[in-house]
Formats: structure tokens, sequence, C-alpha cells
């Protein structure tokens, strides 16, 4: 027997889903994936989401939605799902070599920052090292900061930075930014926002004691031999997000940057009975609440597919 609904992700979004799927009565099941509760897993403090006022860490939040989505009901397979075939309904799903089959199917995988692969990295990973200025930059207010990255992303994340840092250093492995025109502009008239051209961070310091905590950065020039330190409160990695989309590629369609595409105002994609949630389908605004509000959409969605078939 078919499950009427498989949740693929357990982010914010897949969650919410199997929340809102369990609450009607659709018997969910979702498949967590490599890293259950997403990219919030490795978020210290959140102090964004509304209903937590003394703020809340990532992984708790995560423990809480997972709660709540089992209470209603949902099975929940601590498995990564490794191939679909959405050619004809009942969906079949592959998750650890076991076979699986939905009436509908909801994807909620997510996305990953692109990080910089060097020494320091992980280990400062939420103590300093950041991926999302919107998410971190709050605990950044009056420090000096720096951001990596040469497009509009990190334009963007050194100008929101401005807002609570005293200063943001651009590190940039040219000399030269990628970003458009106008996000240039931007950041060079922000007399917050320092440019080190021709550089790139080639590890990430810091102290774990009494607190671990980011407190520099080696640089090396792209140019010459040149290698240096530099002090720094924190580092934010801006070289852009890779949408966890490549098991639904070959059926579903997407933008130019891999992520999943839906009928504008719905969850819906373009294959019937397959809904998309969450960051795989979102590069804009990329949060924790709107992530959530798009996988309650997508179970609505889901339940409307379902009873407009009589199931």
């Amino acid at each position: 027997m078919p499950y009427s609904v498989a949740i693929v992700g357990s982010g914010p979004a897949g969650y919410t889903a199997a929340l809102y799927a369990a609450r009607a009565s659709l018997s969910p099941v979702l498949f967590s994936g490599s890293q259950p509760g997403g990219q919030l897993m490795i978020t210290t403090d959140v102090e964004n989401y509304p209903g937590f006022p003394e703020g809340v860490t990532g992984p708790e939040m995560m423990g809480l939605f997972r709660k709540q989505a089992e209470r209603f009901g949902t099975l929940i397979h601590d498995k990564v799902v490794e191939r679909v075939d959405l050619s004809s309904r009942p969906f079949r799903l592959w998750a650890e070599g076991e076979e699986h089959e939905a009436l509908t199917l909801i994807v909620a995988t997510g996305a990953s920052a692109k990080w910089l692969g060097i020494p320091g990295e992980q280990e400062f990973g939420g103590y300093g090292v950041s991926a999302c200025a919107t998410c971190d930059g709050f605990f950044f207010r009056g420090k000096e900061i720096l951001v990596v990255g040469g497009g509009d992303t990190a334009m963007e994340e050194a100008n929101y930075l401005t807002r609570h840092a005293s200063k943001v250093t651009v590190v940039h492995r040219r000399d030269s930014l990628r970003a458009s025109k106008i996000m240039q502009q931007r950041a060079f008239d922000n007399p917050k926002i320092e440019f080190l051209w021709n550089a790139a961070l080639s590890e990430i310091t810091g102290e774990t004691q009494p607190h671990r905590r980011v407190t520099g950065a080696k640089v090396a020039s792209t140019v010459d031999d040149k290698e240096w330190e530099i002090r720094t409160d924190g580092v934010f990695v801006a070289i852009g997000h890779q949408p966890n989309s490549q098991v639904f590629t070959e059926w579903l369609e997407t933008d130019e940057l891999g992520y999943l595409k839906v009928e504008p105002g719905t969850t819906r994609s373009a294959v019937p009975g397959v809904f998309v949630c969450g960051d795989v389908a979102d590069h804009v605004y990329r949060q924790a609440v709107t992530a959530a509000g798009t996988g309650c959409m997508a179970a609505i969605d889901a339940e409307r597919f379902l009873e407009a078939e009589g199931r």
C-alpha cells in the first residue's frame, strides 16, 4: 500500500509539512536525509523565529519540530533518498536500498552553503563562522568582521552586516568584483565597508577557552607568495548556496542555479502530485520561518490534490 504523502527532507519545511499532513490524517512518511534537521543543526542561537523570546539553539528547535510532527503520527525514517521515479503514480522512492511508494511527494531537501574548505571553518562554525548574515548578523554588534566573496550575495551580505558591525572587510580573490554594478556601488559607497583585493583566506583562527570564538584569519595573496594574519571577530562565507535538488532534476524543472521551480503562489511542481517547499526552491529569503510557511503550503496543496481525486 503506497503512502498518501511522502516527504523528503527534515528542516523547518519538511517537519512543518509533516505536521500539517499528519493533522489532516494523511499518515505521512518523512525521510530525514543525511542531515536531519537541515542547516539549523549547525546554527547555535536562533533569535528571529517567532515564539522563542529568549532564543533557542538550532538543534533544540529542530528537536521540537520533530517531536511535534511525530506526536500527530508522522512516520520518520532517518534515511537518505538516493533515487526517485516520478514517471507515474504511485511515485517510487529508494532510500538506502529499500523501495517505497507514495501517491504524493513533498520535496523539502533544502540547500547547502558553499564553504571554503579551510582549517578552522568547521571548528568555528556557529561560533563566529556563518553563511547567513540575516540569521547571525545581530550577534556581531559593534564588532569587526570579514565577508568572503565577490558576487551579489557577498555585497548584499556585506551591506546588511554594516547595520550591526563596526567594520566589514570584503575579502576577494581578484582585483574586481563579479557583482552587478548597482550592488558594487552600494558597497563602495558604504563607509563601513573596506576591500581586501587579490586575497584568499587560508585558515580561520580562534580560541576554545573560556568560550569558543573566532579571533582572526590567515590570508594568502593570490598574486604572489605573501601571507599574513588579520584580526577579526567573525567570518561570513558568501560564495553562494547549492540547492539539494540533484535527486529530482531528472524529473522536475529547475532554474539556472539548480533550484526547483514551482507554480507562482503555490508549491506545485510541473509534475502533478509533486510539491516543493523550503530552500530547495527559494534562493531569495532562505529563512527558517519562510521555509516553515511553504512547508505548510505544500501539505495543504497535497491534501487538496488528494481530495480532488476522491482519496
